[in-house]
């Protein structure tokens, strides 16, 4: 019984109040469960990391966004552009300087904000997958599911490779998470081993 409290300390696996008569079964078993539970939770926690790699990038967004309301956003974007090394003269990021400049503050306002509110949502499910907590992977899978219809209607209006790329990113982590929960609800928590 020694490992197996080893192994429940470490969070590895979960208690369990049947009791496992053969020891070699208990071994057995123990080995399976362990695995199977760190390679689940390792895979969370990577997409735990995304979401918050996503929240992190969205903050940024927000606040670079709110620092063009009282500003010259023209001299800011080029400044930003000089900045990450790019030509402001080119003919593309000249185009995106021009339809940027011409939005209304109020305008400007809103994005920052709903730039703030989606980190909101991608913050809480973050840290709740991190945590390993069901509440979390439910969240993760109706946020995740409502934002791929808006994904879908921007990839048929202009598709490019990353917008693809997130959108079948997206489409794996809401499919891995309903396989999860799905699929833990099969199978009996308290199962006895024979």
């Amino acid at each position: 019984m020694e490992a197996a409290a080893i192994w429940q300390a470490l969070g590895l696996i979960r208690a369990t109040a049947t009791p496992i008569y053969a020891s070699s079964l208990f071994v057995r078993s123990l080995d399976r469960r362990s695995a199977m539970n760190f390679s689940h939770s390792g895979l969370i926690r990577v997409i735990a990391f995304f979401k918050l790699i996503k929240a992190a990038c969205l903050i940024a967004a927000g606040f670079g966004v709110l620092k063009l309301v009282h500003t010259d956003a023209t001299a800011k974007l080029e400044h930003w552009v000089a900045i990450l090394g790019l030509d402001p003269g080119g003919r593309l990021i000249g185009h995106a300087i021009q339809r940027i400049t011409n939005i209304s503050p109020a305008r400007i306002r809103e994005l920052g904000v709903v730039s703030f509110v989606y980190a909101g949502l991608f913050t809480t499910e973050g840290i709740g997958l991190w945590r390993l907590k069901r509440w979390a992977e439910w969240f993760t899978v109706v946020i995740t599911s409502s934002l791929l219809p808006v994904e879908i209607y921007q990839i048929l209006h202009r598709p490019t490779s990353i917008k693809i790329l997130v959108l079948l990113i997206n489409i794996a982590v809401v499919a891995y998470l309903l396989y999860r929960i799905t699929g833990e609800r099969r199978t009996p928590r308290n199962e006895k081993i024979a």
